[in-house]
């Protein structure tokens, strides 16, 4: 992959990830198609979070290899996959929230762009830090909130602002990691309306525990259980697929019973 700036042709992005010492993952092998939603669903344990802590490069695989858009990502730090357009979300989110939410995006802009983090006076006042940070805003429905102190938001709106973040970097691939954990009905329905706006226009990777979620959003969605891969396809081959009924269900008690 080149850098944002040269816009390449997108390809399929692969994920082989063999056994861990840990074995929280056991030979993922799957790939994510421009411009789709994947969902990864699994139960408690599965080995989610570190699948995608993988991916952002937070863990690092024992074997295996990560592609992005044809590019050997695998050893690559956190920091420099974020400048090839991998953008994630986190289950807990990290905010400053003493700012405004204009300035936690803007702030995302410049730091993306490569400036210095001696940065907050100018990307307070310099219109081509603020225009894209008003534009992510723009499309996750809080632009009106924009001078809000972040601290003053609803626990909602702190994870639109985090998807606004990811946003703001331009992203070839967004990594939603539980984006609807805490959130209550209305929260989620909104949620689910922002990410309906996304689809087809962003290609997403999307952890999430709610079912309905990901069956509404999701183009295909893979299925995770104890580390390995039981099944992936459409929404409609995955409920009509009674191994993964029986596999997820199954672990799932055991692991309550357990």
């Amino acid at each position: 992959m080149t850098t944002p700036a040269a816009s390449p042709t997108p390809t399929a992005t692969e994920f082989d990830l063999s056994d861990n010492e840990f074995w929280a993952l056991r030979n993922l092998s799957f790939t994510v198609e421009p411009g789709e939603v994947l969902g990864i669903i699994g139960p408690n344990g599965a080995g989610k979070s570190t699948l995608i802590g993988q991916l952002a490069g937070e863990i690092r695989p024992d074997t295996g290899r990560i592609l992005f858009n044809g590019r050997d990502v695998t050893h690559l730090p956190t920091h420099r996959r974020s400048t090839l357009g991998l953008a994630r979300s986190f289950q807990i989110t990290s905010l400053f929230l003493d700012f405004t939410v204009l300035d936690n995006v803007a702030l995302a802009v410049q730091a993306h762009a490569g400036h210095s983090f001696h940065f907050w006076r100018s990307a307070r006042r310099e219109a081509e830090l603020r225009k894209p940070a008003r534009a992510a805003l723009a499309r996750v429905g809080l632009e009106s909130r924009a001078d809000v102190i972040c601290a003053n938001l609803s626990h909602g709106e702190h994870r639109q602002l985090e998807i606004a973040i990811a946003l703001a970097t331009t992203p070839h691939m967004l990594m939603l990691d539980e984006p609807m954990a805490g959130m209550g009905p209305e929260e989620c329905a909104r949620m689910i309306a922002l990410l309906g706006e996304l689809k087809g226009k962003q290609t997403i990777l999307l952890i999430e525990h709610d079912m309905d979620a990901v069956f509404r959003l999701a183009d295909r969605i893979t299925v995770l259980v104890d580390g390995r891969i039981v099944a992936c396809g459409t929404p409609d081959e995955i409920r009509a697929d009674a191994g993964v009924r029986q596999a997820y269900l199954g672990s799932h008690k055991a692991r309550h019973n357990g």
